[in-house]
């Protein structure tokens, strides 16, 4: 994973170098965090993201490329649902238990633009991304896991991850070399965002009965965000002079 990230920062840079009309700018907004722990759906996470981005400029509606590295809170949410205190055995409903990966994502690939209204465009697009996982709130919980291991536990976060994005949006250019974006996407992660082995002993499922205890088996967790991004863009224009 170290060694592709090192081959994306090289393309960054050779493509930076080498284009001629070009575009950056900076996007962000919401997005909906959801995981599968093993085959479990949680509830949704509600969060934000914020991203760089660089791209070719081409002047006609040819594909293009492009590279951007952003913030993104990915994860999921367990809501409503009564819970089982592992202490005295009673049942109450806690406020919504998140569960909060703080990462950084660098994303290459690929976008084609096709004409819309006026001078506004559609385009859509596709890359490959690499996450780095900077940290987690997942200590938050270690003092119940002692009695439940119900939740994750930090030491089994995968820190590197890969996937892809894919999406869509729209530009709308407000003179030659401002305009704005909405743009949405969808992030499935191929990688697991935490794998935890099965461990050896038995402790209260905070979901059952008191006194009711279930091993805990090896867990899985893989990330779906879908994002909804607003942004500026700007174009730089290299003029030859003869």
């Amino acid at each position: 994973m170290r060694l592709f990230t090192i081959s994306v920062f090289a393309t960054i840079l050779s493509f930076s170098i080498q284009a001629q009309d070009m575009a950056f700018g900076l996007k962000g907004g919401l997005s909906l965090g959801s995981q599968k722990w093993n085959s479990y759906e949680r509830d949704p996470l509600i969060a934000y993201h914020g991203i760089v981005f660089v791209e070719s400029a081409e002047e006609t509606n040819s594909f293009g490329v492009f590279s951007q590295l952003g913030y993104h809170q990915k994860g999921s949410a367990i809501r409503g649902r009564n819970f089982l205190n592992p202490i005295n055995g009673e049942f109450t409903r806690p406020p919504a238990q998140e569960f909060i990966f703080h990462n950084l994502s660098l994303v290459v690939g690929g976008k084609k633009k096709l004409e819309f209204s006026g001078n506004a465009k559609l385009y859509y697009l596709f890359g490959m991304r690499g996450d780095y996982t900077l940290t987690t709130n997942l200590d938050e919980y270690e003092e119940i896991n002692q009695f439940s291991g119900f939740f994750p536990f930090p030491q089994f976060v995968q820190r590197w991850n890969y996937g892809v994005t894919v999406g869509g949006g729209i530009e709308f250019p407000f003179t030659d070399l401002i305009g704005a974006i909405i743009e949405f996407t969808a992030n499935p992660d191929f990688s697991a965002q935490y794998r935890q082995p099965p461990l050896n002993l038995n402790v209260i499922n905070p979901w059952n009965s008191p006194g009711n205890q279930t091993p805990i088996g090896e867990r899985v967790i893989r990330n779906l965000t879908f994002e909804i991004s607003i942004g500026f863009r700007f174009l730089r224009k290299v003029i030859y002079i003869d």
